[in-house]
């Protein structure tokens, strides 16, 4: 079948990234000290955040797609403006540009052997509304994805009431919904919100919850999140037990999310669906799917790679996700060419722009491509050696359409 069409909205900025690739592994936070001048390899500017990662891994998978996101008229809109346009000019063609107004930048510190450290000018981001949308570009496409509500103060304020309205249109379209999430600043307006009531008011709107494993247990269970944040030498996703999360996945499923897929860094991916009777009411982006969809519990473990890069890698794996559904693969080959998707950004220093497309990765995992160990026969699993992944059947889904906090 050919493939549906997408819309990525959201979080739209200029990414700029220091290369400190020449900082040994593990020295940056003792080198980079108030005072003190640090040089670097350069410094790339590339579009980034949800709109431009998503839509453009989409892009070149192959799945034709629309970019709405605002920018501002000054020189980082230009640059931004630019580069989208030389990929393709049709991806710049549905920006909305704001007079007088300054374009989203986010500066990316990503120095080796440590995590990923953001400083973030969120500019016109702040004033996205449902108005941005218009109503032709929603009726063009078969799936509506939305990118980083957290980091948006227009989206989150009202108690996500924003959100809402454009999730609204979005599914009164006919359209398939997908959300991501981003962690926000943890000490400022969108890190003390009540995100249990946003999450009420939004995700029954859901079709495709897509996060990471720290940000779903953020969203969740903020205690332990917060527990987690204070031991920094302990790991969040290696301290997970298999069951917590099918519990966290169980809590999703009961707002009538379709799909959950959430990320778990070197673990792998895990997806959790709804049963039959939930896929009534999918929107076209998910109406040719079969019922091997349906209620399924499915976990891929992660490619082997040689990290070059880790920005985008989420974004890039929602985006093999996603281009496997409007393709109609099964949830296994999703899974594993999310997987995919993800782990080749990681070795792809670039930019979204430079991925390969849908066949040449598709054929590096059809060739073996090593994954790292994963064994989860202790907690129930079985291995599916011909699909590559492992599975479990679940065992129960609750009948309840809302969440008690």
């Amino acid at each position: 079948m050919s493939a549906k069409h997408a819309i990525i909205a959201g979080l739209l900025c200029l990414d700029v990234i220091p290369d400190l690739s020449a900082v040994p592994e593990g020295q940056f936070q003792h080198r980079f000290q108030p005072g003190h001048l640090m040089r670097t390899g350069g410094i790339r500017s590339v579009p980034g955040g949800a709109v431009a990662n998503t839509g453009l891994a989409l892009h070149r998978l192959g799945i034709p797609v629309r970019l709405v996101g605002k920018i501002g008229d000054d020189l980082f809109g230009q640059v931004l403006q630019d580069a989208l346009h030389e990929v393709s000019p049709h991806l710049a063609a549905d920006l909305v540009i704001d007079p007088g107004q300054s374009t989203g930048v986010m500066i990316v510190i990503d120095p080796p052997g440590a995590d990923q450290s953001f400083l973030q000018h969120p500019g016109v981001n702040d004033t996205f509304y449902a108005s941005d949308l218009p109503r032709e570009v929603l009726e063009s496409a078969d799936l509506f994805h939305f990118g980083y509500p957290s980091l948006m103060r227009s989206i989150y304020r009202g108690e996500g009431a924003e959100l809402v309205s454009i999730l609204g249109r979005a599914r009164r379209a006919g359209l398939t919904t997908a959300l991501d999430f981003s962690l926000p600043d943890l000490s400022g307006p969108a890190g003390r919100l009540d995100w249990l009531t946003i999450l009420d008011n939004t995700l029954p709107l859901v079709d495709l919850f897509v996060p990471s494993v720290e940000e779903l247990i953020f969203l969740l269970d903020r205690k332990l999140f917060d527990q987690h944040c204070a031991k920094p030498d302990m790991s969040l996703i290696d301290a997970i037990e298999p069951a917590h999360l099918e519990g966290l996945a169980d809590r999703i499923l009961r707002y009538g999310v379709k799909a959950l897929m959430f990320k778990l860094g070197q673990r792998g991916i895990y997806l959790r669906t709804a049963p039959a009777n939930r896929w009534q009411k999918c929107g076209r982006g998910l109406e040719h799917l079969g019922e091997d969809w349906h209620d399924r519990q499915i976990w891929a473990p992660a490619f082997a790679v040689t990290e070059k890069s880790g920005t985008g890698a989420g974004d890039a794996a929602i985006a093999g996700f996603l281009a496997s559904i409007l393709r109609g693969a099964s949830p296994e080959q999703a899974l594993r060419m999310a997987v995919a998707t993800g782990a080749h950004c990681v070795e792809t220093p670039g930019g979204m722009a430079e991925l390969e497309g849908w066949d040449q990765i598709g054929s590096r995992v059809a060739h073996g491509w090593e994954t790292l160990p994963l064994n989860l026969a202790p907690c129930g699993w079985s291995e599916d050696r011909a699909q590559g992944v492992w599975i479990k059947p679940p065992t129960h889904t609750a009948n309840s359409s809302s969440v008690t906090k």
